[in-house]
């Protein structure tokens, strides 16, 4: 199959999380001409200092208290041992994998470049912006920094399984960038697994983008497309959002899982082969008809949604606060649906990332305009049932 080639364009901001921050693009037109389909380079996306900074790296490295597997270090295409950057932080705090600000400021003196993991975990700005993300794209988001120091490189070409946002911070990068040599990797299919075709390609083949990074600068890559980068003249600081994706086969995964749990319940499904088993042909088409049929009849939604579920993070839901105005509630405060909570209600069950709650047939059409993500005052929804999502975590105060 023949990829369209990589794009470079200006951002035009507008709306939204995609629009304004990364690709001037609306939703619509970036699912129709970039997902999943080609790389864009989005030059002066916009301004990133809000969102991270070489000041960011410092405090996160030497007074948060990190442990591994929150940062990775990198030279020359190897990842370091664990061992060489964490210790004990002393009195009070004797775990032995806290990271060495010591030696993390040796090896990065050696060239060595550091891997922020995690971010959305650890960095309030960029966990906002995750959330925003991952609710506007319909598929889970992480978020890693890395920190290069000057014309050094963290890993040799490669591919990830997962699309990325690059965003530039501080510092300039060059981009080598090239076509899949497995398009659309799954996620237990590595480069690793293709290490030799992965140095081929990107040691022969024409690259489909050359370019150097600046601050404000946006890279989309899809999962499967090589690349690899060196920082240049100074030290270079870039967030990388992955994006998860969730495929195609993940659904078949969840459809084959829910036939299985039907054929559990035939019976004939259950019977034991004949004595020997030497001839299976008759069997196996038994089966194969049996298994069919079960695929047909399966739904497999329910397990896919769960799944979905599963593979994020609601929006942080701080416990002193949500204390706070479940004690302060009245029926003028202002609510919402706690973000990223990915709430759906089927039937009398509205079931999210924090678990499942039933109601009654008089309060579902108040559980029901919650979905629409809006601010709503207790007093519309019903205190009891206000305070009751409350408790559960699904609803939050907001401002108006």
């Amino acid at each position: 199959m023949s990829l369209p080639r990589a794009e470079t364009r200006d951002a035009a901001p507008r709306g939204g999380v995609l629009e304004s921050r990364l690709t001037g693009l609306g939703r619509e037109e970036f699912a129709r001409d970039v997902w999943a389909r080609t790389a864009l380079l989005t030059r002066n996306a916009d301004d990133f200092s809000d969102l991270f900074s070489a000041s960011a790296v410092d405090e996160l490295v030497a007074r948060r208290g990190l442990r591994t597997p929150f940062l990775r270090v990198a030279k020359n295409g190897s990842t370091l041992p664990e061992s060489s950057f964490t210790s004990p932080a002393g009195v009070g705090a004797t775990v032995s994998d806290q990271l060495d600000d010591t030696a993390l400021w040796r090896a990065f003196a050696d060239g060595a470049t550091l891997v922020l993991q995690a971010l959305h975990r650890t960095w309030a700005p960029v966990a906002d912006l995750v959330t925003a993300l991952g609710s506007e794209l319909g598929h889970p988001v992480q978020a890693n920094a890395y920190v290069t120091p000057p014309q050094n490189r963290g890993f040799d070409a490669h591919y990830d399984v997962h699309d990325v946002f690059v965003l530039q911070i501080e510092g300039t990068k060059r981009w080598i960038v090239h076509e899949p040599v497995l398009s659309q990797p799954l996620r237990d299919q590595p480069w690793t697994d293709h290490r030799a075709a992965v140095a081929e390609a990107a040691r022969r083949n024409e690259p489909e983008l050359d370019a150097e990074l600046r601050p404000g600068d946006v890279l989309y890559l899809p999962r499967g497309w090589l690349h690899s980068a060196q920082a240049q003249g100074e030290v270079s600081i870039h967030l990388t959002l992955g994006i998860h994706a969730w495929t195609r086969y993940a659904l078949a995964e969840q459809l084959t899982g829910a036939a299985l749990a039907v054929l559990r319940d035939d019976p004939a499904a259950r019977g034991t082969l004949p004595l020997g088993a030497d001839d299976l042909d008759a069997e196996i088409e038994v089966i194969r008809t049996r298994l069919l049929a079960a695929v047909a009849d399966a739904e497999p939604e329910p397990l896919f949604q769960r799944a979905r579920r599963a593979q994020a993070r609601p929006a942080p839901l701080g416990p002193l606060a949500q204390l706070a105005a479940l004690r302060e509630l009245g029926p003028a405060t202002p609510v919402r649906l706690r973000q990223a909570v990915q709430a759906r209600l089927s039937g009398v069950r509205l079931s999210s990332r924090v678990g499942w709650l039933d109601f009654s047939e008089s309060e579902l059409p108040r559980v029901s305009r919650l979905l629409d993500g809006g601010v709503h005052t207790a007093g519309d929804l019903g205190m009891d049932l206000a305070a009751r999502l409350l408790r559960a975590g699904l609803l939050v105060a907001a401002d108006r």
